[in-house]
């Protein structure tokens, strides 16, 4: 009788085969490594969804707490006073944008074992709100600059480029944030599909990224309602994503690997 030795890509070998102990146990590790990994990225996945909100709430607040409210040349003269810490809460959401990829990536590794070519495009969209979210951060520190040069050229001109260094950023944000919608969808599906978290958790999940699709869409064509959207989508997407990151740090995932397939 043909025996057949085991490999990743093959069956292992014929219970009566002389190999097939070693096969087997071989199969045992390789699981164990594959679960030990994919819960480290899950919990690592749960943290950032945690300290990326911390951070964003950190570097909003700067940087509504330094420029106020009022004229260009009162919010302009504020900046300009305290030039070092808005750039400082401008970089706290640039590490934000930077963590998302990472998060991006945590997600994928954690739900590859579910569907890798779904985890694949989750992470895809998910990467692309990251950079999108970079070329927002790049109008952040352009305005800054035009506001520290209001003092000293005038604010007629240099308004009307902020305004439109503004507009950019605003119409960016909406295209980065459908991909961060369309992103964590997948993910929150594939979740509800692997039972690795609460179901309830997943539908609310799923429930608060079409909620946030829906309205980032909504802000391309109704761009006067963005902040009235924001007020809508912003409650529910943070709520899945924390009480997410709180089950993620404290219960990971149980991995569940067929005997024919490794993670």
């Amino acid at each position: 009788m043909t025996t057949f030795r085991f490999n990743s890509a093959s069956v292992f070998a014929a219970p009566d085969s002389p190999y097939y102990a070693e096969d087997r146990m071989q199969l045992e590790i390789d699981r164990a490594e594959a679960s030990r990994a994919q819960r480290k990225y899950a919990r690592l996945a749960g943290f950032l969804f945690l300290a990326e909100i911390i951070v964003v709430l950190a570097g909003g607040s700067i940087l509504s707490w330094v420029a106020g409210s009022g004229t260009f040349a009162e919010r302009a003269a504020r900046i300009a006073a305290s030039e070092h810490l808005y750039r400082a809460g401008l970089s706290m959401i640039v590490i934000v944008s930077l963590g998302s990829a990472l998060l991006a990536f945590s997600l994928y590794a954690t739900l590859r074992p579910v569907n890798s070519l779904l985890a694949q495009l989750a992470m895809i969209f998910a990467l692309g709100d990251s950079f999108l979210a970079l070329i927002v951060r790049m109008c952040g520190f352009v305005r800054v600059h035009l506001y520290a040069s209001a003092q000293t050229i005038g604010t007629t001109a240099l308004q009307a480029l902020s305004d439109l260094m503004s507009s950019i950023a605003d119409v960016t944000e909406n295209l980065g944030g459908i991909c961060f919608g369309i992103g964590l969808l997948i993910f929150f599906y594939l979740f509800f599909r692997s039972r690795y978290i609460p179901r309830a958790l997943s539908a609310l999940g799923l429930f608060a990224s079409v909620v946030w699709i829906g309205l980032y869409l909504a802000s391309l064509i109704f761009p006067e309602q963005h902040e009235l959207f924001q007020h809508i989508s912003f409650p529910p997407m943070g709520l899945a994503d924390v009480i997410t990151g709180f089950y993620l740090v404290l219960f990971a995932v149980r991995a569940a690997f067929p005997d024919h397939q490794l993670a």
